[in-house]
Parts: structure tokens; C-alpha cells; sequence
């Protein structure tokens, strides 16, 4: 989502290199850079200003740090004004140790709230904890039965009274179901419209009084820019809000709304939805966003996705047979699908510190379709052709070709790379990592 931000930042800070000191005329151009960049970016007027006004107070007003060059000064606090504007502190879902949490999901039509519910609902599961799912929108047809496609989808329970339309009915059932079967989250899917009506307030104001929600969640498409901002401000005005989770942060969206929602609203982002599978929910930390906006990465984020998504045992055993130099294409199929569990590999390379200015490395331009591709060519292998890819003939490639549905020219490309990356691997055991890196550092293939 914030590629072109990272990238006008980072050339904004760039022009600080080389200098001996930050002062008042050198930053300016920086600032103008910086200021550019975040317009574009659709990010709210009033906040560029006061983030802007922060960099070039603190800039100013502070002796360059000796271990550390202007630019990377300059970079280091406009970092720290970004956790600030993003919303410092903790950002968590908060509940009551004695269950049931509940949980109050708002927003427009069309915004992703019953998909949300879901992935929220996976998301607590991650946990260990039981989740109820609840049809609170009475109004739009067939949301109920989407609710209860989605529930099947994570194993979850749904609590829908058939025929009833009282929403508040519906809510205190849940509840008390959830107490009498022991849930420990309850999630309400509630009413949206095309536009913020009075109606549509009065039902959720009634609803929230009623049940009295451990979280109000406004649910907006960062895809929609500032008018997710905007609308937010509009529930928070009728509904006691706790915070936001934008959905589609994934999409093309220039990062505004979450650049801008908790400053203008003062509602915390709590979480983001980073794609379209229910497992694609994230909780929402402001350093860490911080540093994925200026190109830094998100070590942190990338080891928890590492943790929670490659087998350790797996992965032990193809260290150990790497470190004999016996990297095969099962191999490369175990790791190729290990490292698909961990989401979109756009989002996994943007995770690494400095990836956008690594040569040829540019996280927008993965095509998940070639990866795809690849998966099916080596899935359309035998076990033994895996492991012994020397007998991989012309017949056999076109048998392979056929049975993955592509080209034997496709075929013989997943061959090609697999190739190259064997040979990378057996230079890294003569050379180690240290001269491997060398190689790579100085622009040159370390084979």
C-alpha cells in the first residue's frame, strides 16, 4: 500500500546526504518532499501539518547524534513523528477476564464488516478462544446466510434466531448463550447502508446501550481513502467507538485513511486486513507501520509470521541436508509452499528492512500468478522426480507441462531456477555467508 510513499520519502531523505549538519535551509527541501509525498498519498491536510511542524521543531532543536549522519537524523525522527501521528501506545483489543468479550463491528455498506467478522473470529480462534458469531443486520438480504457460509469456513458458531428481527433480542440471546456454552467471544455483524443515515445511527446507538460492547469497532475500506476517515467521525459522534480496523490495506490504496484516521478521529487503528483469506487479519502497530512507511521493514513482524506459519521440524531437516549441499526439488517444494503459508510474498519482502532499494527487488511488481505457476509445475512432479531431477526428460517435462496446465517452456523455466539456486547454495558452503554477502553488497551474482 505505501510503495510510492516509501519510495518519495526515502529520496526526500536522500537529499540530506552528504551534509555536515541539519539546518534550516537544508531541511526545507526535504520537508517540501516530505510534504508532497503525503498529499499524494491522500493523507489529511491537518495532519501533515502538525507531523511536519513536529520533524522541523525537533530537527532544528537538536544536536546531530555523533553516531549518525543528517539524513539518517533527519530519518530517525520523522520516524518517531510518524509512531506519533499513527497513534502511540498499545493499540490491543481489550476484554474482561471473565468472558464473554464482546465485540461491535460498524461501518458502511460494503465495507467488509461480515468478512471481518470472520477473520476476527480466526483471529481469537489463533488464541484459544471459542468464538459466536452473531447476524445483527436484520435489514440486508441474505446477510445472514453469508454470515453463516463464512462461520462454516473457520468453524465457528453462529447464534441466528430464525424469523426473529429484533435486533436487540438477537444481541442479549447471543449473549447469554455464549455464557450458558461457555464462548468466550461474541461478535455482532450489525447493519450497514450505502450512506450514514439517522436510522441506521438510532439501531446501533439502541444496540450499543443495550449490550454495552467491550469493543466498538468501525470497520472502513482504506481503499476509500479520506472518506473512511470521515464517516468514522460521523459513527463516533452517535456510537462510543473504541477503534478501527481498515480492511483491503493490501489493495492500491495510497495509505491516507491510515495515515490520518487516528489523529483526525482519535480512534485507534487496531487492526488491518492484509488480504482476502480469513487468516488475513493483523493487529496494527504503530512503530512498526512506522518503519514499513520509510522503507525500514518490519523485522519484528516478519519473525512472528516465520513462527507462526513455517514448521520448525521441517525446517531443521532441510538446514541439515542443505548443510550436505543435497538441495533438491523437493526441497524447493517444501520451502516454496512453507513460505506461502506466511501470506503474499509482496507483503513478506515488504517486511524486509531496505527491500524497496535492494536492485531488482521491488515488492509491487511480484506477480503471485508466477508463483502459483511454479507451485503447480513442481506439484505436477513425482516424488522421485523431485528428488532425482536428473531424469526429468523431454517426455517427462511435457507429462509435467500437461498435468500443471502450463507451457513445457514454463516447465523448463522452474528447472532453469531451480538450477541457479542449487548452484547459490553450494557457493554459500564454500564461501560461507560473510563472502556470499560480499558478493551481493558489491552487485555482482555470488555464483
Amino acid at each position: 500500500m505505501f510503495e510510492k510513499l516509501t519510495q518519495s520519502i526515502q529520496q526526500a531523505v536522500r537529499s540530506l546526504k552528504g551534509q555536515g549538519r541539519i539546518s534550516e535551509q537544508n531541511i526545507q527541501e526535504s520537508l517540501r518532499a516530505v510534504r508532497l509525498a503525503l498529499l499524494e498519498a491522500d493523507v489529511h491536510v491537518s495532519v501533515v501539518r502538525d507531523l511536519l511542524e513536529g520533524v522541523k521543531a525537533t530537527a532544528l532543536g537538536q544536536e546531530v547524534v555523533k553516531s549518525l549522519t543528517p539524513d539518517q537524523h533527519f530519518l530517525k525522527i520523522l520516524n518517531d513523528e510518524l509512531v506519533r501521528v499513527l497513534g502511540e501506545g498499545d493499540s490491543k483489543l481489550r476484554f474482561p477476564s471473565v468472558p464473554p468479550g464482546i465485540v461491535m463491528l460498524v461501518g458502511l455498506q460494503g465495507s467488509g464488516k461480515t468478512t471481518t467478522a470472520g477473520k476476527l473470529a480466526r483471529f481469537f480462534q489463533k488464541d484459544g478462544h471459542s468464538v459466536l458469531l452473531v447476524p445483527a443486520d436484520v435489514h440486508r438480504p441474505a446477510a445472514r446466510q453469508q454470515l453463516e457460509v463464512i462461520a462454516r469456513q473457520v468453524n465457528a458458531k453462529v447464534y441466528d434466531p430464525k424469523g426473529s428481527t429484533d435486533v436487540i433480542a438477537i444481541a442479549k440471546g447471543a449473549i447469554a448463550e455464549a455464557k450458558r456454552t461457555g464462548a468466550q467471544r461474541v461478535i455482532l455483524d450489525t447493519a450497514g447502508r450505502l450512506h450514514v443515515d439517522e436510522a441506521l445511527m438510532e439501531e446501533l446507538a439502541r444496540l450499543a446501550s443495550a449490550v454495552s460492547p467491550h469493543e466498538s469497532l468501525y470497520v472502513a475500506d482504506a481503499m476509500i481513502g479520506q472518506s473512511a476517515v470521515a464517516t468514522a467521525k460521523a459513527f463516533f459522534g452517535k456510537v462510543a467507538l473504541t477503534g478501527v480496523i481498515l480492511t483491503k490495506a493490501d489493495g492500491d490504496a495510497r495509505g491516507g485513511a491510515t495515515l490520518s484516521v487516528k489523529a483526525v478521529t482519535g480512534l485507534p487503528v487496531k487492526m488491518v486486513g492484509v488480504g482476502e483469506k480469513l487468516d488475513a487479519l493483523e493487529p496494527f502497530y504503530p512503530d512498526r507501520m512506522a518503519s514499513r512507511i520509510l522503507g525500514m521493514g518490519d523485522v519484528i513482524g516478519l519473525i512472528e509470521k516465520v513462527q507462526s506459519s513455517v514448521d520448525a521440524e521441517e525446517a531443521l531437516k532441510t538446514a541439515e541436508r542443505l548443510r550436505h549441499s543435497e538441495f533438491t526439488l523437493e526441497d524447493f517444494h517444501s520451502q516454496l509452499k512453507q513460505m506461502r503459508k506466511m501470506g503474499p510474498l509482496q507483503q513478506v519482502i515488504g517486511m524486509l528492512p531496505g527491500a524497496g532499494a535492494l536492485k531488482g527487488l521491488d515488492p509491487s511488481q511480484i506477480d503471485e500468478r508466477e508463483i502459483t505457476k511454479v507451485q503447480a509445475v513442481l506439484d505436477s512432479m513425482t516424488s522421485y522426480e523431485r528428488s532425482h531431477h536428473q531424469v526429468i526428460n523431454g517426455s517427462r517435462r511435457k507429462r509435467i507441462a500437461s498435468g500443471a496446465g502450463v507451457s513445457v517452456s514454463d516447465v523448463n523455466r522452474v528447472l532453469k531456477q531451480y538450477l541457479a539456486m542449487r548452484k547459490m547454495m553450494q557457493q554459500l558452503k564454500r564461501t560461507g555467508l560473510k563472502g556470499m554477502m560480499r558478493s551481493l553488497m558489491a552487485g555482482r551474482q555470488p555464483y
